[in-house]
Order: C-alpha cells, then sequence, then structure tokens
C-alpha cells in the first residue's frame, strides 16, 4: 500500500466518522435552526430536528422528551423558545445541558441574547454542565422582519413599537447559523463567546427606511407606548413580557458593535440593507 492510498483510506475513514456524528438541533424548524440544519447537512453532517412534530419529538418544556432526543448525539445547538430572558428558561436550559453531559454530548452551542441577565445566567448555566460549550450572544435577527413578528406589520406599511429612538446593530441569521456550524463543526471553539451584531446601528427610523428602500412601499416607524405594545401582542397570542424585553435591552445598553462574526469566521458581516433586498427579492413583502 502506497502513502498515497493510505492517506486517502484515512481521508475517507475521516469524512464517514464525521457524517455519523449526529447534531442535535433545537428549535430546528426556526429562523436559525433551520439554517444550521441545512448548513449541517450540505457538509454531510446528521442533523437531528429538534422540535415537537419532529420524527423524534423534542419539547422544551417537557423533559420527558429530551433523553430520545440526545441518545447518539455528539453535539447540540441550544436555541430556547420563547426566550431566555422569560421565567424559568434559565433552570430549563441547565436541567437540559447536564442531561446532555450525561448522555455523552461533547460540545453545546447556546444561541444567547445580548444584554439580557438571564441569557447570561443560561450562559453560565452550559458552561458549567461538563461539555464542551460555545456561546453565539446574539443582537435582535434582520430576519425578526420578514419571518417572524414583524412581518405582518411590515406588511401593513407600519412599525409601531416601543423603541423610541433606540438604536440597535441587527444581525442577520446567517451569520448567526454560519458561526453556530462553525462552533458545532471546527476546532478552536470551545470556551468562546461570540457576541455577534451588525456593521452598523440603525434605529427603528433607519429600519423603516432601508425596508421603503428595499420594497418600494413606503414603510414608516410609530413610537408607542410598552402598555399598548403588550396589548398588541396579546392579540397575536405571544407573550406580554416580550414589551417588556424591549425596554430592556433597547436602553442603550446594546448600541454598540461587536467582532464576534470577524472573529469566528474571519469575514464582516452582512448588512441589514444586504438583507432587505435580498428578502425583498424573494417576494415575502409584496402585497
Amino acid at each position: 500500500m502506497t502513502e498515497n492510498t493510505t492517506s486517502v483510506q484515512q481521508s475517507s475513514t475521516s469524512t464517514t466518522a464525521a457524517a455519523a456524528r449526529t447534531v442535535l438541533v433545537t428549535g430546528g424548524t426556526g429562523k436559525t435552526g433551520r439554517r444550521v440544519a441545512e448548513r449541517l447537512t450540505a457538509l454531510g453532517r446528521t442533523a437531528r430536528i429538534g422540535s415537537r412534530t419532529a420524527p423524534v419529538p423534542f419539547d422544551w418544556a417537557d423533559d420527558s422528551t429530551w433523553d430520545a432526543a440526545l441518545d447518539g448525539v455528539t453535539a447540540a445547538y441550544l436555541a430556547y423558545y420563547p426566550d431566555l430572558a422569560l421565567p424559568g428558561a434559565v433552570g430549563t436550559v441547565e436541567a437540559f445541558a447536564h442531561r446532555a453531559a450525561k448522555a455523552g454530548v461533547e460540545h453545546l452551542v447556546l444561541l444567547s441574547g445580548r444584554g439580557e441577565e438571564a441569557a447570561q445566567a443560561a450562559e453560565a448555566a452550559v458552561a458549567a454542565a461538563g461539555t464542551g460549550w460555545t456561546v453565539v450572544r446574539c443582537a435582535w435577527f434582520s430576519q425578526n422582519f420578514s419571518e417572524s413578528f414583524f412581518l405582518e406589520p411590515v406588511l401593513s406599511g407600519e412599525l409601531a413599537l416601543p423603541t423610541g429612538i433606540a438604536v440597535e446593530p441587527f444581525v442577520d441569521a446567517d451569520d448567526i447559523a454560519d458561526v453556530a456550524v462553525a462552533a458545532l463543526t471546527e476546532d478552536g471553539h470551545h470556551g468562546e463567546v461570540y457576541e455577534l451584531t451588525g456593521p452598523r446601528l440603525l434605529s427603528f427610523a433607519d429600519v423603516a427606511a432601508e425596508l421603503s428602500a428595499a420594497t418600494g412601499r413606503r414603510i414608516r416607524f410609530t413610537p408607542v407606548t410598552v402598555e399598548e405594545y403588550r396589548a398588541v401582542l396579546e392579540t397575536v397570542g405571544l407573550p406580554g413580557e416580550f414589551a417588556d424585553l424591549f425596554t430592556m435591552v433597547l436602553d442603550g445598553r446594546n448600541a454598540h458593535l461587536a467582532d464576534g462574526v470577524r472573529r469566528a469566521l474571519g469575514r464582516e458581516p452582512r448588512d441589514f440593507a444586504d438583507y432587505a433586498r435580498a428578502a425583498a427579492a424573494t417576494g415575502v413583502w409584496n402585497v
């Protein structure tokens, strides 16, 4: 057997072993989880979708589903729903992280939020669970305006939010997924906290202007009170606490840029304007 043949066989064995490593992607049908799963599959990895409707069901609120979802898993992406800042979230994530360690999971990648004390408590819980770990701490997602609770307001032409003049460095979900997949599949990310933002700070009035330019329609920003927004959330079945989250994280504490995308991937983050043009091209905002 020649040296080259041996090298080829070793490379093939390594590739096969990597493909056999199952990654649990909680929130696997959501904004970031779907993208993470797609990227893992494209790399030849086995992505197990963690959702209530998956072939192997997973539910954050039902710990009887956790063991089966973790069976044979070597790494996991933790995207807690609905939000790490809500009551009970930290305890649930901590319990799951310890269950994962007991099941033999080698690495956990936690999707976290900037400026949230509860989110940072969840980060500490994951770090203490006994596995390898990486934190992906994120600003507001750009895709909230096309795939989530801001979609209907954009379609209606008005973003009515309790944000005032606050600015936020919106981050693209594709950047989040790229960083998460790197942490799940590559060496060198253990113990890292990657704080992800876009490349510039935008007010919600700025966002409305960017969306107007991308869609060719006038989309305006209208400030409302927290109480008014809480009532709107409850009418669409979302927790009223989200209104309080707005005021908490948009009080200026997150009005700065971070270098997590550059540190993790060696490139600059995507700009909101690029996201808006790409989303508009899909027709998601056509009325």
